[in-house]
This record gives structure tokens, sequence and C-alpha cells, in this order.
């Protein structure tokens, strides 16, 4: 099923039966608390007045505060935002963190801009999302083709619409304006904590286990740099334009530097496509990219026994169902990849609090969390005989309910 709100909607379905959730609540987190969607002028450097569509989803409030990501890009999907929604609310309350999801951005190819119209278009959207965004209200963070400027553009647009300094409104700030340390690395290492629960739950010694990695951004290359760290082999690494294998190991800092300095993995190592990385006999596989990579067409062929997915909802259900047939370990994303809300949970606790806390705090912090929500995945899996998904989902339903009922 390539329709993300769809697999989310049956995601909630089949884990509000196991939990025996209030119907009620499953009514109200079958659908956004709301969808904000605004159309806009900006003027361009031309002198020119141009148009553009903005939006905002929040899903659900009931933890506290709406949080997720900002993205500029043309091909802005309102299903996958409520799905990427939806998976934010589960997220945080997996990892008892006190917000619950929301998501969104603006119909806009970012590169075509100029950086003083990027800044217009920010400030302009910002003025349009004011009511609807704040400290205790939402608040946004980075996500695809947007970035830390872009989060100081709007808590100083945000700070002059309401008269006083407002740092909580966002989180993803640079770091001498409010940032936390830490965050840059948080999705990743997250995932590295969330795997290292699970393979010492599942009793199997870490040191020398095979990986591949598909997708080498910020998360996929931070990721790969604490498995290898921590003893792990990295045999493959991919990008969109393609990839590189080494049965031996590929030495993942060499194989970052050649991708910096070339644009590409191509002639590192042995070539491979981004779609032949997802079949190698490896132990675990990280799909880090893009959503709906395990499909029905290719999850037959998966040797890796171990899926740790750090993009969100990167397998179907379809593929779930045959993976699970196999007997793969799935790692789910609401609970693989939550390191970067809880670190930007700790970036607005630090603001509330006028705090400031080291990286090393941070990580530690992190660390207790991800450990924790593993802990309860995996024996909420164990007790129930259900996949690590469904326990995920089952966890984050109970943790609702348990504060719908105070």
């Amino acid at each position: 099923m390539s329709n993300p709100w769809q697999r989310a909607l049956e995601q909630l379905e089949k884990a509000a039966t196991i939990v025996e959730l209030d119907p009620d609540l499953t009514a109200r987190l079958e659908k956004p608390d709301a969808i904000v969607e605004t159309e806009f002028g900006v003027q361009m450097d031309s002198g020119e007045e141009k148009k553009f569509r903005g939006y905002r989803v929040q899903h659900n409030n009931i933890l506290g505060a709406y949080k997720g990501g900002l993205r500029y890009h043309p091909a802005v999907d309102l299903d996958e935002a409520k799905a990427l929604a939806f998976w934010m609310t589960m997220k945080c309350a997996l990892v008892g963190v006190p917000f619950g999801g929301g998501k969104g951005g603006i119909e806009v190819d970012p590169k075509k801009l100029s950086e003083a119209e990027l800044e217009r278009l920010t400030r302009a959207f910002t003025k349009e999302l004011a009511l609807h965004i704040g400290p205790e209200k939402d608040v946004p963070a980075p996500d695809v083709n947007t970035n830390s400027k872009i989060m100081h553009w709007i808590y100083d647009e945000y700070s002059k619409l309401v008269g006083r300094a407002t740092p909580m409104v966002v989180t993803g700030k640079p770091i001498e304006i409010g940032g936390s340390e830490g965050r840059t690395e948080a999705t990743g290492l997250g995932g590295a904590y969330a795997l290292f629960a699970i393979l010492e739950k599942l009793g199997k010694e870490r040191k020398g286990m095979t990986v591949a990695i598909q997708g080498i951004g910020n998360v996929g290359s931070f990721l790969a740099q604490y498995l290898e760290e921590a003893g792990m082999k990295v045999v493959a690494l991919s990008d969109s334009k393609g990839g590189a294998y080494d049965a031996n190991g590929l030495g993942v800092a060499a194989a970052l530097a050649y991708k910096k300095e070339t644009g590409t993995l191509a002639g590192f190592a042995q070539d491979i496509s981004s779609h032949e990385i997802l079949t190698l006999p490896v132990d675990v596989l990280v799909p880090a990219a893009l959503e709906n990579t395990i499909t029905d067409k290719n999850a037959a062929s998966i040797v890796a026994k171990i899926i740790l997915e750090m993009a969100n909802g990167p397998t179907t259900l379809e593929a779930d169902a045959i993976l699970d047939g196999k007997g793969v370990t799935i790692i789910p994303d609401i609970l693989a990849n939550a390191g970067g809300v809880i670190v930007s949970y700790f970036e607005w606790l630090q603001n509330k609090s006028n705090q400031k806390w080291r990286k090393d705090e941070v990580f530690h912090e992190l660390k207790t969390k991800m450990e924790s929500a593993a802990e309860k995945v995996f024996f909420t899996s164990r007790a129930k005989h259900i996949s690590m998904r469904d326990a995920a989902y089952v966890v984050a339903l109970r943790n609702i309910q348990d504060r719908m009922a105070v």
C-alpha cells in the first residue's frame, strides 16, 4: 500500500484492536485536529509578486503542543503530511516526549530562490502561521530543504509579531541562538542506541555484524559512523545516485570523504544501485532514505535478519507481512528514528529553563530515553506475540490513553 495516510490508519486500527482502545479515542486519532492551508504573496528580486501555497497539519495534542517539521518542496502531498504528523504523535507517545504530531511546508523549489527571496518567503509564511503556532501550541522544526537558518528566520519573525523573544517557538535553531548541542547527530545516534538495545535483548553480539545503509544524508552518515565505532562492519552505503559495496567493510570516514569530494560514491568500491543494496547478504539492513522503499516486489529477496527503519514509512504493509513470515526483526521507524524529536524536546526544555546542556549530557539523556522505549517495545512484542511495529504502536497508544484518563 503506497498511500502513507491509508497505511497509517491501518496501523492505528490494528494496534487499537490489540489495546482495546476506547472507540472515541480511536476516532479522534483517525483524523487530524486541524489542517491549516494558506496562499500568500512574496516579492521576488525582480519586483514581481509571486503566490505560494503553504500548509500545516496538526494531528493531535493530547500529550502536548504539536511538533514536527516544515518542508519546502514542489511536490507537497497532504496525505503524506497527515501520515507524518500521525507518526510523530505516535513517536512522541512511544518515547515519552510531551508533544503531539505536526507537519507542514510550502509548495516551492527553494533551489530556484535567492537567499533574500527564501528569507522573505519564510517570514511571509510565519505571518500566515503565527496564530496557529507557539511554544505551547505548535513547535515547527527543520525537514526536507529547511535548516537552522530558516528556523532562525521563523523565530525572529514570530518574536517580532508577538513583541518578545520566543526561542521556544521552533527547534533546530543555530546553537548560538538557543539550539541544542547534539541535535545534528541526534537521529543517527538514537538509531544506534535503539539497535544496540534490541541486539542485547536478542542476545546477539554486535561486534563484526555486517550492515548496509540505503541513504547517507545527515541521518545515515552519522549512523554509519556510530555503528562502525561500535565494532560493526559497514559493507555498503548508497544515495540516490548509487552506492558502494565491499564485503570486507568500506571504511565509513573514507567513503564519506570521497562522496564529499566527488559528489558520488561511484568508483569508491564495487558500484551498486540503491535498489540492489536492499538485497545484500548482510546482518542488518538500514533503509534511511525514502518511504515505500521495501515493497512486496523486493521483500522476499531481502537477506538481512534485522531491519532498522531510519526513514519514515520505508516498508509497505504488504512487505511487512512477507518479512514477518520470514522471521525478520524490524525495528520500526517510530522507535528507530525518534532521536531527532527527543533532542528537539531537549532544546525546547533548555530554552524554557534558560539552560545550556553539554553535548555529553544531551547524549546521556537521549540514550536513556531510547533504551527505555526499545525495552518496552521488545517486551511488549514478546508478551503479546506481536511484531515490534505493532508493539511500538501498542506502547504509544497506551501512553495516550493513560494521559486521557488523568
